[in-house]
């Protein structure tokens, strides 16, 4: 029988259905202890149903959850050994700062006096000492969800639970709270499943990536894995940012891989199984604009340019289509109506088959 370690998460072959709707088709997956793994994905993939399955906010329709060795597919929300930090915050507003970390731990019996300094000392780690007399409403946003992801670690969770828990903030904001919130996971050694649509947020913070679509795993690694080696055109286009073109695979060794790719034919440094069409993967830095040198596979005209100081980025139209470019050589920019060529850094390129 298979081992688990405390604060580890495991589901074998758990769906949830809602009569004739499938929320969550048969899933399998764990969760190392210690890990801060990231439910990704669009609107209405599982990953929320997930979440909640884990809480028990939900009761699965088939399959076992296993938290900490122990099951506890069966088992009420209250009984397990998980915090949640909710989208909306989910602070009392009449409950001083201090009252809201400590509200939990009062209603498990703990005495009053010592749920306050373990408030206390949740309020210290998140960066808000001496707030405690403070009412919610007289916080910034990113203090508020401080203050719930304290009221969360103060009650010692196996498995910290984080749903959407920047999506009310501005990108300035997020990106500090994000920080703190990854800086109290690692310090506390906290296994955290940390729900978000957000990309980018969840390259910054994961350990480890599960891309769901459709109510089950797309793709799980990490972000580095799922960047660089993405197993289906859905993924490429998911994470991060990329033109998928159509290109023919005319022949492969263990190697290299040779392709018809817009009006040439190149030769690859990667090995591949696939064959016939498939979608070559195009990030953006990686193409480059030239208005001399024609000799490339794609030539097109400049219909977009955005100035972004550090960069600018291009809309090229051709009868690949639209491609966006990226471009760090900001001097000298490109106008729009010019036609230019795209080269492509063979090097960089990834091949996925043709999303069904």
């Amino acid at each position: 029988m298979k081992q688990f370690q405390k604060g580890s998460v495991h589901f074998d072959n758990v769906g949830k259905r809602y009569g004739a709707v499938t929320a969550l088709k048969q899933l399998n997956l764990s969760i190392d202890p210690g890990q801060l793994v990231t439910l990704l994905g669009p609107s209405g993939c599982g990953k929320t149903t997930t979440l909640r399955l884990i809480a028990g906010l939900e009761s699965a329709s088939e399959g076992k959850i296993i938290i900490g060795g122990e099951d506890v597919t069966h088992l009420s929300a209250t009984y397990r050994k998980v915090s949640m930090v909710f989208q909306s915050y989910a602070l009392f507003p009449h409950m001083t700062v201090a009252e809201n970390v400590a509200y939990g731990l009062t209603v498990n019996g703990m005495p009053k006096k010592q749920a306050t300094e373990k408030a206390e000392q949740g309020l210290e780690m998140v960066g808000l000492a001496g707030f405690g007399a403070r009412l919610p409403s007289e916080l910034s946003g990113g203090q508020q969800q401080r203050v719930a992801v304290a009221r969360a670690v103060v009650l010692e969770p196996e498995v910290l639970l984080l749903d959407e828990p920047l999506s009310n903030l501005d990108a300035k904001l997020r990106r500090h709270v994000r920080e703190e919130i990854r800086k109290i996971q690692q310090e506390l050694n906290l296994t955290a499943v940390y729900v978000t649509h957000d990309q980018e947020e969840a390259m910054a913070v994961s350990d480890r990536i599960i891309v769901m679509k459709n109510a089950e795993i797309a793709q799980e690694g990490t972000p580095h894995d799922l960047y660089e080696r993405p197993n289906s055109a859905f993924i490429a286009d998911f994470i991060g940012d990329s033109n998928l073109v159509g290109c023919d695979i005319l022949s492969t060794d263990q190697e290299s891989t040779e392709i018809r790719l817009g009006r040439k034919q190149i030769r690859v440094p990667i090995s591949t199984s696939l064959k016939g069409h498939a979608q070559a993967v195009l990030r953006p830095h990686h193409l480059q604009l030239d208005l001399t040198n024609r000799d490339v596979p794609f030539e097109g005209e400049v219909t977009y340019a955005a100035y972004l100081g550090n960069e600018i980025q291009y809309t090229v139209q051709g009868d690949f289509g639209e491609m966006f470019v990226i471009n760090q050589a900001v001097g000298q920019p490109i106008a729009v109506g010019q036609t230019v060529g795209i080269g492509i850094s063979v090097e960089d390129l990834r091949l996925v088959p043709d999303d069904e």
